[in-house]
């Protein structure tokens, strides 16, 4: 049971790290809090769980097609949301992102 608990904990800290990572990544590049981050990354992980579930895939095909499918909409959200705002002040492109 206590193996269990490690994994399960490595496996949650290994989301959080990437998350985290992401979120670092954006601002160093794009020099804004980019807070759509979290729902792109849940997006992707509904579109793996549909394809495992109720399409039938294998895991690691659904979660290729998951991670496909939230790059898809990221971007989405940056060719049509932050683009344009590239040069606008940086309050606007916050209020985009929520």
């Amino acid at each position: 049971m206590i193996v269990q608990q490690i994994v399960n904990g490595l496996t949650l800290g290994s989301i959080y790290a990437l998350l985290a990572l992401g979120y670092s990544m954006i601002f160093g590049v794009l020099q804004f809090i980019n807070f759509a981050h979290g729902g792109v990354a849940m997006v992707g992980a509904y579109i793996t769980w549909y394809m495992a579930a109720k399409v039938g895939l294998p895991v690691i095909l659904a979660a290729v097609v998951g991670f496909f499918g939230a790059m898809v909409l990221g971007l989405f959200i940056e060719r049509v949301g932050y683009r344009p705002l590239r040069k606008a002040p940086k309050l606007s492109s916050v209020i985009v992102s929520m």
